[in-house]
């Protein structure tokens, strides 16, 4: 999230950032969505990232991914390819919850990330081939947590503090709000 913006101020891409802090969903169901992310057993968090893999190619396949449903909001594409990175960046922060002590995360901008990694314009066909590779990459690092690790701590830069296990409900939720918000059909 851009943490220089002001709520409802827009970015040159024309998108308004979402700068609310979603750690809430730990602890209620998301009203959007209605997922429950903190009933996940995190030994299904690896599973549950692989179910929607194939989701996320169906949305990529679509004759119209690119096309915005107005100004300020996503495409299926660029939420596609924001879900790609925080693939990514929720596995770089797992290995270093599960090899560290008590890490503090690197601030991520989600909106500069997706000027940056030019989302809109990114490739379909080759996106839903990195998804495949990235979403694949972080539930096998979760398949791979060991009992005793599940309440390994880790913070991010705004304070928020996880565990290993929070950290997989968190981001677990992350990845079926943006199928939500895509309009793909429930699994």
């Amino acid at each position: 999230m851009t943490t220089s913006q002001q709520p409802g101020q827009v970015e040159p891409s024309g998108i308004t950032p979402d700068t609310k802090d979603w750690t809430w969903v730990l602890d209620r169901p998301c009203p959007e969505c209605g997922f429950e992310s903190g009933t996940v057993d995190p030994d299904r968090v690896g599973p549950a990232v692989r179910a929607t893999i194939p989701r996320w190619q169906d949305v990529l396949a679509r004759p119209d991914v690119a096309v915005r449903p107005d100004e300020r909001t996503w495409s299926p594409l660029e939420y596609a390819a924001h879900v790609r990175d925080v693939f990514g960046v929720f596995d770089v922060r797992l290995a270093s919850m599960v090899e560290g002590d008590d890490p503090l995360f690197a601030n991520w901008d989600q909106d500069a990330a997706a000027l940056a990694g030019d989302y809109e314009h990114q490739d379909p066909q080759f996106l839903a081939r990195e998804i495949a590779i990235a979403g694949d990459r972080i539930a096998g690092r979760f398949d791979a947590v060991g009992q005793d690790d599940w309440d390994r701590p880790g913070r991010r830069s705004n304070g928020s503090v996880f565990t290993v296990r929070t950290l997989g409900q968190y981001f677990l939720h992350d990845v079926v709000h943006h199928l939500h918000d895509v309009g793909a059909p429930t699994a």
